[in-house]
């Protein structure tokens, strides 16, 4: 139980880092270019979901995890079209709706 809830912990920060980093550009994000960060957090946030996922098997929520997965592929696809430039304002909002929308999925208790 110690191992799953310091993975989640870890996830749980990966992902309001990563938010965080968004908010960060509220004024710039249409002439900054992004670092690496947002790829490294996204790399943490995937190899640990995938862990919690493996040590929670077979009870595991699906009705949360494929909709989260989606979402976590669509903010993959918008990163890759827009490497190495700048947001545009449907890009950069779409990115802020998308996160808040996997967090209110990661919260919500049937």
């Amino acid at each position: 139980m110690l191992l799953f809830n310091t993975i989640l912990l870890i996830h749980f920060l990966c992902f309001a880092i990563y938010l965080c980093v968004l908010l960060a550009q509220w004024r710039d994000y249409d002439t900054r270019v992004r670092n690496a960060s947002g790829l490294i957090l996204g790399i943490i946030l995937l190899i640990s979901g995938i862990a919690l996922v493996a040590l929670k098997y077979p009870h595991v929520n699906y009705y949360k995890i494929v909709p989260k997965t989606s979402l976590f592929a669509l903010v993959t696809i918008i990163n890759i079209r827009f490497t190495g430039k700048p947001y545009t304002k449907q890009a950069y909002y779409a990115l802020i709706a998308i996160a808040i929308l996997a967090a209110c999925i990661a919260v919500y208790r049937v």
